[in-house]
């Protein structure tokens, strides 16, 4: 079961860092549900706001460059992307949200697959929610809390870019943003903060990840 990130030892450190080490292949991409693979292995999903660096978390968690693609053109992911890590556990990249020049049929399209994979989908066990450190919780990120809650998935705020607010700026994202999981059911009540660029938080969250799939 996963534990507190303050509470890995050495030993769980590196067993996660071998893990995320190892093979990580891209599967396929799913645009409908009657696509998805059999629900065999633990999956953890991740969500968030486009260009909030989901695709540089993802390589940054695996060592690799070329994983996720990342892109300056908000909302380029339009599926869910299915990767399969050392075969113990599926990463799933979902799409991108909160971009308005995406259409609002596309938006709905989207939402409506959304729902239904997250109402439907056992081998679920954790979404993580990327938020901006520079930007905090916004409307869009409230909306896909909400339908966690309803669908009744735990899920996790992780916070990107944290090279970009240190120190006291993210003691007062904290402050900010923890009151509000206390008010979500589906919410663990705590924030992990993360950098691709420098490292921070990385060894955990795969840490974290891996206490998922045991």
């Amino acid at each position: 079961m996963p534990v507190d990130e303050e509470n890995y030892t050495a030993a769980q450190l590196e067993r996660a860092r071998k893990l995320f080490s190892g093979p990580c292949d891209f599967m396929l991409g799913v645009a409908a549900l009657p696509q998805l693979p059999e629900d065999t292995l633990p999956e953890i999903a991740f969500a968030g706001r486009s260009n909030v660096g989901k695709s540089s978390l993802l390589n940054a968690l695996t060592g690799r460059n070329t994983l996720a693609r990342t892109s300056n053109t908000p909302g380029r992911t339009q599926q869910l992307n299915y990767f399969n890590l050392g075969g113990i556990m599926h990463i799933v990249d979902m799409p991108g949200y909160g971009y308005a020049k995406v259409s609002k049929t596309q938006r709905d399209d989207w939402n409506a697959v959304m729902r239904a994979y997250l109402r439907g989908r056992p081998s679920l066990r954790v979404v993580f929610i990327l938020v901006d450190s520079r930007h905090g919780l916004k409307d869009s990120d409230i909306e896909i809390m909400k339908m966690l809650d309803e669908t009744a998935v735990s899920y996790r705020i992780i916070m990107t870019k944290c090279d970009k607010a240190r120190g006291v700026e993210q003691d007062m994202l904290r402050d900010k943003i923890v009151p509000t999981l206390k008010k979500h059911a589906a919410a663990y009540p705590e924030i992990h903060f993360t950098s691709a660029i420098k490292g921070f938080g990385i060894p955990e969250l795969r840490a974290l990840m891996h206490s998922y799939a045991l």
